[in-house]
């Protein structure tokens, strides 16, 4: 029930059953091969680098601890606090 234009991941996410996953979605797979796969499967480096930033940001949200272990309950509140947390990680 997911809908995406590409789904970036680590080679720790490289696997078949994944990747047919991701096609039934009709989405790009943006995951490097791992070293030990016999058929290597390009994939669009561009796009890849832009996977830091997602770390990044989600590395900064952790530094709250409300987040890191989702003391609220509701969905509402923890999106709301998602919101405010990235105003303030904006703001700095």
């Amino acid at each position: 029930g997911q809908q995406a234009d590409a789904i970036l991941a680590d080679k720790a996410y490289d696997s078949n059953g994944l990747r047919e996953t991701i096609a039934q979605m009709e989405a790009q797979a943006v995951i490097p091969s791992k070293r030990n796969r016999k058929v290597f499967i390009p994939h669009d480096t561009e796009l890849y680098k832009q996977r830091n930033r997602i770390e990044r940001c989600f590395g900064r949200l952790k530094h709250f601890r409300r987040f890191a272990t989702r003391y609220d309950r509701r969905t509402i509140h923890f999106t709301g606090f998602i919101h405010l947390a990235a105003a303030m990680i904006w703001l700095r």
